[in-house]
């Protein structure tokens, strides 16, 4: 079957910087300025989870800091060998709700399309870091039944692309998957979760800019930012860029120990990103995925940070704090008590 793809005589800009992300932790160390020996750095979860960081993102890192919150979300550490019985490889069960390859169908009235099997960047935390990628790939033949699944299900209104990172393809292959989501007449929204214009922002260039100004449906993209360090002016302009295009830009974040655990580099992080024109989101308590048990936030302490964000600044900088279960069909919310 043929996959979709494209060629260019001239490579973009971002593919060259998404070929060149840094892959080795050795030399993100040595860019870094930091003794290898001030960290536990594990060789077993660099197998099992590689490590991979563009260039553009590690520019962000403060040389020298071994705790840097934007290094500790990319390196691979000894802690990822810890194991706790409440962790999995698919916390979220996904493979339960997968009616075909390439699409998960948990909620009412949307669905998730596997856009791509790679991202730009390697979080650490990734709840789906053990995902099938490989039994999920989407060529030209499997988008036509993932439409026709689309087409027979008029509950749906809503497809949002995920993966992986949707914008690891190329803007053809995005092209033609907006445009096939378009014909089915009972969806009325699109949404792209991506982390791509926060590590890669150059990735919002004129040809994406061209198949999101021609969707017939609204494009919301949802990005994923954890630190106000993350946000800087190349950010920005990308998101304006897509702001200008009529998108609507929310920010989703994962609550992480030892990275964004308190009122304050919440706060900081809510102002960057409304700065920025972005909207405060999700805050996502952590999903248990195998590899992550180090960064989870106890519940309990997760609610009184919250407690603190909602009385020290002003509500619309305050994302809805959720966890999300594989047996319910909607995001939890949680809030303090009364």
């Amino acid at each position: 079957m043929e996959i979709i793809s494209l060629h260019h005589d001239q490579r973009p800009q971002w593919k060259s910087e998404l070929s060149q992300a840094i892959a080795s932790t050795e030399e993100l160390l040595r860019i870094l300025e930091i003794d290898a020996q001030s960290l536990n750095l594990s060789q077993q979860a660099a197998l099992d989870f590689p490590l991979r960081v563009p260039l553009s993102f590690v520019q962000r890192m403060r040389k020298g800091d071994p705790k840097d919150p934007l290094l500790l979300q990319v390196l691979p550490i000894k802690a990822e060998e810890e194991t706790a019985n409440d962790f999995s490889v698919d916390p979220l069960q996904e493979a339960s709700f997968t009616p075909v390859p390439g699409l998960i169908h948990k909620y009412k009235n949307r669905v998730l399309l596997i856009g791509a099997q790679t991202c730009a960047i390697n979080c650490r935390y990734c709840f789906r870091r053990h995902f099938p990628y490989q039994e999920n790939r989407i060529d030209s033949e499997q988008l036509k039944s993932i439409i026709s699944y689309i087409e027979n299900h008029t509950e749906l209104d809503e497809v949002i692309l995920s993966g992986g990172d949707p914008l690891a393809n190329n803007d053809r292959t995005l092209s033609k998957i907006i445009h096939a989501i378009n014909q089915v007449s009972h969806i009325k929204r699109i949404r792209i979760h991506t982390r791509l214009p926060v590590v890669i922002p150059s990735r919002i260039n004129d040809e994406l800019l061209a198949w999101v100004a021609a969707s017939a449906c609204p494009i919301t993209f949802v990005i994923h930012s954890n630190h106000a360090n993350e946000i800087n002016s190349e950010v920005t302009l990308a998101i304006r860029q897509l702001i200008e295009q009529g998108c609507l830009i929310l920010n989703q974040t994962v609550l992480l120990k030892g990275i964004n655990d308190t009122p304050s580099t919440l706060i900081e992080l809510s102002e960057a990103l409304f700065n920025a024109r972005i909207q405060p989101y999700y805050l996502n308590l952590l999903d248990r995925v195998s590899g992550s048990v180090h960064f989870e936030v106890d519940e309990t302490e997760a609610l009184e940070i919250y407690e603190q964000m909602l009385s020290s600044t002003s509500g619309y900088l305050v994302p809805k704090l959720v966890r999300e279960s594989p047996e319910v069909p909607y995001k939890l919310p949680h809030s303090p008590k009364i």
